[in-house]
């Protein structure tokens, strides 16, 4: 039976000894036996928790969000909401729960089709949205910059880029050659060994996602950093992490498609954003703290008999502090590209 390192040894052959470490790491996550090809996916019972799979709240305060920007953009009837890398819907279901007049505006675009099979019945569901169409609406990327394949430069006496070949056990090796010149952000000096991402892709993706759009915004969640020589400050198993079964996986480079890879996400490396703020900023701003206390007020109605809103209503709080907690979700990074 065929797998992801299968596919990544005959690309190597194909591409004369060696590939970049984005197509191994597209290969890993994305290809016909990739980690999310093959089942890979957050939630309790997957890989990794995100922000939706902590509770309902976080889609309830997104809304508010929609909303602000539909008013913002004229109540427009033909309004759109398109999720990038919506993974089994799970954020779609919490803001069609809280606003189900959202349901024919809403399009979950997920590269799993294994995924795609949970999404909720009342969501546009596709593998990538078609191109050429643009609209007047928002798009929303959870986690997914952190995904997207990056190139790899290490600093040995001088900036070089990471490719990979074909090792003699089970690991693939890593080689080194010429760094691309455009690379001009890269610090002059950094760490012996230190390394970095090279987000060509992810810039690629904002300068799309914005290409999409006749007015509206961009609006993505992730962990980042500001400058790429900040990051090439840090060890690098810092930034460069995988994961498998809620725990931290292998080396990068071992078990291709049984693992995630993620990066931090280097501002400076994206087309720069109109607003950035943290998570934390974000959902205060759009009223986190007046739905906790919202739920507080309707438990203490429906605490001698509880029924399942009530529970729900309850659990804004515990829900609340780990979406803000300043050394976890809250931390991360909300950026938004406006299109006028």
């Amino acid at each position: 039976m065929l797998s992801a390192s299968d596919d990544i040894r005959a690309a190597i052959v194909a591409a004369g000894g060696a590939v970049r470490f984005d197509e191994f790491m597209h290969i890993a996550l994305y290809g016909d036996h990739g980690f999310y090809t093959d089942g890979g996916e957050s939630g309790r019972r997957g890989d990794f928790i995100t922000s939706p799979e902590v509770g309902p709240l976080f889609g309830v305060v997104l809304e508010r969000w929609i909303d602000a920007e539909w008013r913002r953009l004229g109540e427009a009837d033909d309004f759109t909401i398109v999720e990038f890398g919506a993974g089994p819907g799970t954020l779609a279901r919490s803001i069609l729960d809280v606003a189900p007049r959202w349901r024919d505006h809403y399009v979950a675009v997920e590269v799993s089709a294994q995924q795609r099979l949970r999404h909720p019945s009342n969501v546009v569901s596709l593998a990538e949205l078609p191109a050429g169409r643009r609209f007047d609406g928002v798009l929303i990327a959870n986690e997914l910059l952190d995904n997207v394949p990056f190139r790899l430069a290490v600093f040995d006496g001088g900036w070089r880029e990471v490719t990979v070949s074909s090792g003699d056990g089970s690991m693939f090796v890593e080689h080194t050659v010429a760094p691309d010149p455009a690379w001009t952000w890269l610090p002059a000096r950094a760490p012996h060994g230190a390394r970095v991402p090279i987000q060509q892709r992810a810039a690629e993706w904002v300068a799309a996602a914005r290409s999409l759009l006749r007015q509206g915004t961009v609006l993505t969640f992730d962990y980042c950093t500001p400058t790429t020589a900040e990051l090439s400050e840090r060890p690098w198993r810092d930034w460069l992490r995988t994961y498998r079964a809620h725990d931290r996986g292998q080396h990068y480079l071992r078990d291709p498609g049984d693992q995630d890879i993620t990066s931090q996400v280097c501002l400076d490396q994206l087309p720069p954003p109109q607003v950035i703020e943290s998570q934390k900023e974000f959902l205060e701003r759009f009223g986190i703290d007046e739905l906790v206390d919202e739920g507080r007020r309707a438990w203490a109605v429906a605490a001698a008999r509880p029924d399942v809103a009530a529970m729900k209503m309850r659990s804004r709080v515990r829900e609340a502090e780990a979406l803000t907690e300043a050394s976890g979700l809250g931390s991360f990074t909300v950026a938004s590209w406006l299109v006028a």
